[in-house]
């Protein structure tokens, strides 16, 4: 079974975010979504997200059910954000077409954890409606 595995904060989880679940879904059968932790986000974004960690991780598995496949659904590491790939192993990594990844670490990461994995890029689904900084925007 392939695993891909797709990494995000899922902040007021929305259309586009179920379609970056399904894109992610046609590059293997089982998904592995990685939900960020409260202080990885704040260290990120430099601020913290609306919905708590235990918000996002509870609003992501709900939403999956209609997506019918192999689904896990997990907390990203405190320490390492890398620790995940290398306790899951997945064949895919998925991004998301707006995803701000530093590419050369990724791929060393998984070259010294001999990780044979590929890394996708998806399609945007209707960025200027659905993307969660706008969506903030909108309800403040």
């Amino acid at each position: 079974m392939i695993s891909v595995m797709v990494f995000g904060t899922f902040d007021n989880l929305h259309p586009g975010h179920l379609s970056y679940f399904s894109q992610a879904l046609n590059f293997g059968e089982e998904l592995i979504i990685v939900v960020a932790r409260d202080k990885n986000v704040l260290k990120t974004k430099g601020k913290l997200p609306v919905e708590n960690e235990k918000l996002r991780l509870r609003a992501v598995k709900a939403d999956l059910e209609p997506l019918g496949a192999s689904i896990r659904v997990i907390l990203g590491s405190l320490k390492n954000s890398y620790t995940v790939i290398a306790k899951y192993r997945p064949e895919v990594i998925a991004l998301g077409y707006d995803q701000d990844v530093n590419l050369d670490k990724l791929k060393r990461e998984i070259k010294r954890i001999d990780l044979k994995c590929q890394i996708v890029r998806l399609k945007s689904f209707r960025p200027e409606k659905y993307k969660s900084s706008l969506l903030r925007e909108m309800d403040a």
